[in-house]
């Protein structure tokens, strides 16, 4: 496993995305597989792990916080996010108060006396936008439980509010394949010359670019891929990266005959997300230990040629862009 620096500390370029442990929004998974999830990745060298208090309500940090019990607390580099816990809720969770509660629960939940990194989870621009929210930030970094900030975005305008603080450490963005604007745009290389690490979630596009999917695929009634499909509970983005799940199978079809004789198309995926320098960690979920052995793989890919990148990028603005719904 190679690994990128975060803000000065080394990370593994290929992390864990733990929503999945939270056991309300992928389906359910037991405490066990959950655990063999995560040690899973602790062999196979994955060091970050992105988890957030509303994952379960708390479950997924739980979840981390017993394996970390069992694993040890070194090495590891956790991230977690508030702002979208139930209690008390849109508007009083973006209070300094209620903000420190949710900070300091996940620490709790966790088990540990600091987060190296907290994100806001995909707040309203309005609340970006509120400097008292970024000094609630600044002062519980000053205390030490936090040892750096930054903000899980929904879209390139979110991200270039958050650029406007020096001191926003990294960006959580959607990016893949079929959700390209960012690169597109000129926002990843300005992460870059300014030293905000990017963390990309959805890099498989919540299992579409892993091609194992057909019409006849259905999901469990507490997966977000079963009642989030048009945006019905949050941003359809976070869900088969805006597409609508037909046009997306259809779109992996298409996408199938690029790919190299023997290169499977999650970790081709994968490899396309992580030959963007830009690019510090990805953060595909997996739900079972085999899932983490082959996302891990992908740090060990020689890079694409540029002239797949240039096709791949060809066919995003083609073929994908006109169908993706949601912020870009």
């Amino acid at each position: 496993m190679k690994s990128r620096l975060f803000a000065g500390v080394p990370v593994s370029e290929v992390g864990l995305g733990c929503w999945q442990l939270g056991g309300d929004q992928w389906g359910d998974i037991t405490e066990s597989e959950a655990l063999a999830v995560l040690h899973a990745a602790a062999e196979a060298g994955v060091t970050f792990l992105d988890t957030a208090d509303v994952y379960g309500v708390g479950r997924s940090e739980s979840l981390i916080g017993r394996f970390l019990r069992e694993r040890g607390r070194q090495g590891f580099f956790i991230a977690s996010k508030f702002g979208r816990f139930p209690t008390p809720g849109w508007p009083e969770n973006f209070q300094p108060m209620v903000i420190r509660q949710h900070i300091e629960a996940s620490l709790r939940r966790l088990g540990i006396e600091q987060l190296d990194l907290t994100q806001m989870h995909c707040l309203p621009r309005e609340q970006l936008q509120r400097e008292e929210l970024w000094d609630t930030l600044r002062q519980l970094q000053r205390e030490g439980k936090i040892a750096r900030f930054g903000a899980s975005v929904e879209s390139v305008e979110e991200a270039e509010e958050c650029l406007r603080h020096p001191d926003c450490a990294s960006l959580q963005i959607i990016f893949n394949i079929f959700r390209q604007t960012p690169a597109l745009c000129g926002l990843l290389e300005r992460c870059q010359q300014r030293g905000v690490a990017i963390i990309v979630r959805l890099p498989l596009a919540s299992g579409l670019l892993g091609g194992r999917y057909t019409p006849q695929t259905t999901f469990a009634p507490n997966d977000h891929r079963s009642f989030n499909r048009n945006g019905e509970r949050f941003n359809v983005g976070e869900t088969f990266a805006g597409l609508g799940f037909e046009k997306g199978l259809e779109l992996v079809e298409q996408l199938q005959a690029l790919v190299p004789a023997g290169l499977p198309l999650p970790q081709l995926a994968l490899r396309w997300c992580l030959d963007h320098p830009a690019v510090t960690v990805v953060i595909p979920g997996a739900r079972r230990p085999e899932q983490v052995r082959s996302n891990a793989a992908a740090s060990d890919l020689p890079s694409l040629s540029p002239e797949l990148h240039s096709r791949l990028r060809d066919f995003f603005l083609q073929k994908v862009k006109p169908h993706v719904r949601g912020p870009d």
